[in-house]
């Protein structure tokens, strides 16, 4: 939320709105990538709290307890994958980057990940454009 631009600020006004809007973007990484997505949050209580606000279990939102960092729970994620491989870690801090890629897994950039929504984004409304046509088209025939 730090490395983006529009996060940053929104951040200083008010915290769960700029989660809410980080999750919203990379829905589109879940939805259209079909891939599994955990975004992690520094410190919120006693004990760790894991949310499903899709109600999908493969996209999540998970706060630390207070006293660990997100980037250690992170670490514990990939660390504990069958498939350390599988995790792609967005970072921008060295030390973690360094970190999951000794685990096994890899790691991307802000810029770079806002890049792969982008991309993703433009071939969700791609799907959705070509649907609507398909749909269109099938709506129109005569029947018999």
């Amino acid at each position: 939320m730090h490395a983006w631009p529009d996060l940053r600020t929104l951040l200083k006004r008010d915290r769960d709105a700029a989660r809410s809007r980080l999750s919203a973007a990379l829905s589109v990484l879940h939805d259209a990538e079909h891939l599994r997505v955990s975004l992690v949050f520094d410190g919120r209580g006693p004990e760790m709290l894991v949310e499903r606000p899709s109600g999908h279990v493969t996209f999540s939102h998970v706060y630390t307890p207070a006293g660990t960092t997100a980037d250690q729970v992170i670490e514990g994620i990939v660390g504990r994958s069958g498939r350390p491989g599988a995790c792609v870690v967005a970072t921008d801090d060295r030390a973690e980057r360094n970190a999951v890629e000794a685990l096994g897994g890899s790691a991307v950039s802000s810029e770079d990940l806002a890049s792969w929504v982008s991309r993703a984004g433009g071939r969700q409304r791609a799907r959705v454009e070509e649907r609507r046509r398909d749909n269109e088209a099938a709506w129109s025939r005569p029947r018999p």
